[in-house]
């Protein structure tokens, strides 16, 4: 047995620590967690108040400690070098105390990047475990078993047996449903957009398009509601005499994005990668681990993934400063490091943002050794990283107001812009996705026009104040103002993080856990709530208002970060918030046992063969499915029939594959006749060139399966508005 033990969660993590500190230390993985509370039961001591946890080892770990313990005894030091957030920190006690482990010879190391230096100096300053940290993970943890397990039995009387409810999910839940409920009572608008086409007289080829903004001398936009209004104004326009009212030119600078935190990697992956939450987390744990690079052994390529600071240390900051200037030249390269303050609510500046461990680790030089996924996903935070210490870009952006003279005094101001890039900057190599989230109230532009009709042009004809202009032609566009779009990966994340729900270790197992539960369902990369998760939700926010409240959740994160720092002590802050709630709960469960639970299904349009009742919507340990209404007295039930089998004809279903949180798939029903499968939801809409089968490949995309037709859901027919001559 070496001299030294090394523990850490992984085998990968493992290896690649191991590497780096030579034969006189064994690395050995605990395999994640190794306490918990029990199964089946409260397993915290609340009688007294005390909330004392009854920790039970995980299941099947029981070899696993005891040759860790043997090690450990073995050994001259063991050092813990677990994951260095609370969780980590928490696993770290966990393992001396199941294996007890000689607090003697225990050291605690910490490193934000698996690579040579950066674990040499952990093993040069260890230190001892932070009881701070332990406790704030402590307390997270049997809060949650508090809240789940008193709120659960209160759902199943009311709603349906196998519910569960979660402090920080129930308040995820809350949103899509709250967001959903906002969409069906939005009330669209319509309105015009008006556009004239003008030119200098005599000089076809460079016209322009200004669009109407108002009216002279009055206050605020002009608002066209109607297709009349249009049509009168389309009129007058094509017959006013139109000058230039004035041309400006202003210099515009766009500075880059910070490097990734938690939150931002994965609502970046899932905007420009389509990755879900989960999936990010997972490859990027891979990455961190490390992967083996040919020759070099393995590596950790980025730094630790859970985080909420920006910071980047000085090293990293002159070598990415070095390979810029390489790689682009001086001109693209920072005359001083560019420094970011991004703060959210409990950010640990002591962590690094998310970052490669070395910038000459090019995606092309990593490339044949990884995966597609780590490839995609090292690209994005590689390119990201250098192009934070890249200078802004440039524009010049001019503005053109036109007044166009309609007689009878009324004179329409119109505006045209454009914007002319002078220098790349950043954008030479990365430019941050956007989501199309902002919500219309009525006063702008509607989202979803066909094309950025209202985006800069890249030119302008030269103009000067005072030209006249002649009118080549009025566009009126007919519009509809739309509901706010429904949450995906992305926006719903920095929701949670913008109210300061979660902490960067939960948005990922969040998401995760509503969609497992089947409180929402995500079709093309959108979350809507289910009849399940409107019935939870009403229940939760009827009976419990102050544990799905958004501000009241994000209070409890921040006195859980005062844990962490030691400004507050762990078992004061669960009296406070637990007399209360237990107290609602029981008031709650007394006028459940005065009202019938009723179990919630989903309609269908089918009819049981066996006594013609009509078919509902359950959830079961697979997916979806159909039953009986009439259930138990008819016990009929069939799979949810989704669409028609691209290859055999027969029914296509929804199943779920087998194991905790398994995926939803759609596979025919006549398997293992026909193995035909996709994760994709099959659309109703056909292929707009093959007819083939659709599904769902993206937000508000298509893929057809047949012919590999790729782009916009088709629309369904209908007719046009017509708009006026």
């Amino acid at each position: 047995m070496s001299k030294n033990l090394v523990i850490v969660e992984s085998p990968t993590k493992a290896r690649t620590v191991g590497r780096f500190l030579g034969s006189t230390y064994e690395a050995m993985a605990s395999m994640g967690h190794v306490r918990d509370l029990p199964k089946g039961k409260l397993g915290v001591k609340v009688e007294d108040l005390s909330f004392e946890p009854e920790y039970r080892l995980v299941r099947d770990r029981g070899k696993l400690i005891k040759d860790l313990g043997k090690a450990a005894r073995e050994a001259e030091n063991v050092y813990l070098a677990t994951d260095p957030d609370r969780e980590g920190e928490a696993i770290s006690w966990h393992l001396m105390e199941a294996a007890k482990i000689d607090p003697a010879k225990a050291k605690r190391v910490v490193f934000h990047e698996i690579t040579a230096a950066a674990v040499r100096e952990a093993f040069d300053n260890p230190r001892e475990l932070d009881r701070r940290l332990i406790d704030a993970q402590q307390a997270r943890r049997v809060l949650d078993r508090l809240v789940g397990y008193e709120l659960s039995p209160v759902l199943w009387k009311k709603v349906k047996r196998g519910l569960s409810a979660g402090r920080v999910q129930s308040v995820a839940v809350r949103m899509v449903v709250e967001r959903e409920a906002e969409r069906d009572a939005f009330v669209k608008r319509e309105y015009w957009v008006i556009r004239a086409e003008l030119a200098r007289p005599g000089d076809d080829q460079a016209s322009f398009k200004a669009r109407l903004r108002g009216i002279q001398g009055k206050k605020g936009a002009l608002e066209v509601g109607d297709g009349d209004t249009a049509a009168r104004i389309v009129a007058e326009l094509r017959s006013a005499a139109y000058t230039v009212d004035s041309v400006t030119t202003k210099e515009k600078r766009q500075r880059p994005s910070p490097p990734f935190i938690t939150s931002t990697l994965q609502q970046e992956a899932s905007r420009k990668l389509r990755y879900s939450a989960a999936m990010t987390m997972s490859v990027a744990q891979q990455l961190y681990e490390g992967v083996t690079l040919g020759t070099k052994g393995s590596v950790g390529l980025i730094t630790y993934m859970r985080t909420d600071s920006t910071s980047v240390a000085a090293s990293a900051l002159a070598e990415t400063a070095e390979v810029i200037r390489q790689r682009f030249g001086e001109r693209y390269a920072p005359s001083s490091p560019r420094l970011y303050r991004r703060k959210v609510r409990g950010a640990q500046e002591a962590h690094e943002a998310i970052r490669p461990t070395s910038v000459s680790n090019t995606p092309e030089s990593v490339r044949p050794h990884l995966t597609a996924e780590q490839n995609r996903l090292y690209r994005l935070i590689w390119n990201r990283m250098v192009a934070s210490q890249m200078p802004d870009a440039v524009f010049d952006q001019t503005t053109v107001d036109v007044a166009a003279d309609a007689g009878a005094g009324t004179v329409y101001s119109l505006r045209a812009g454009a914007s002319v890039m002078k220098f790349s900057g950043h954008r030479e190599l990365y430019l941050e996705g956007r989501d199309d989230e902002k919500a219309e109230d009525g006063q702008g532009p509607a989202r979803g026009a066909a094309g950025d009709a209202d985006a800069p042009a890249r030119s302008l004809p030269t103009l000067a104040d005072g030209d006249a202009l002649s009118c080549r032609g009025v566009e009126p566009e007919q519009r509809f103002t739309e509901p706010p779009p429904q949450y995906t990966d992305a926006t719903l994340i920095r929701a949670l993080e913008e109210q300061g729900i979660g902490r960067p270790s939960t948005y990922a197992p969040t998401l995760g856990v509503i969609q497992t539960r089947d409180y929402v369902r995500k079709d093309g990369g959108r979350f809507a709530p289910t009849k399940l998760g409107v019935a939870v939700n009403g229940l939760l926010t009827r009976h419990f208002p102050e544990t799905v409240d958004i501000g009241f959740t994000a209070r409890v994160e921040e006195e859980l970060d005062d844990i962490a720092s030691g400004d507050r002590d762990w078992v004061p802050v669960l009296r406070e918030f637990y007399g209360p709630f237990h107290d609602t709960v029981e008031r709650a469960d007394r006028e459940a046992e005065r009202v019938p639970r009723s179990e919630i299904d989903e309609e269908s349009d089918e009819v049981c063969e066996k006594c013609e009742r009509s078919m509902v919507i359950k959830t079961g340990r697979f997916g979806r499915f159909l039953s009986c209404s009439g259930f138990p007295d008819c016990r009929n039930s069939r799979a949810l029939r989704v669409g028609t089998c691209p290859e055999c004809s027969g029914d296509l279903v929804e199943r779920r594959r087998k194991g905790k949180g398994g995926k939803r798939f759609f596979g025919c029903a006549e398997y293992p006749e026909c193995d035909f499968a996709t994760s994709r939801p099959p659309l109703k809409e056909r292929c707009p060139e093959c007819s083939g089968m659709l599904v769902a490949a993206g937000r508000d995309r298509a893929r057809c399966l047949a012919c590999k037709f790729s782009g916009p859901v088709p629309e369904p027919a209908g007719a046009m508005a017509e708009a006026p001559a």
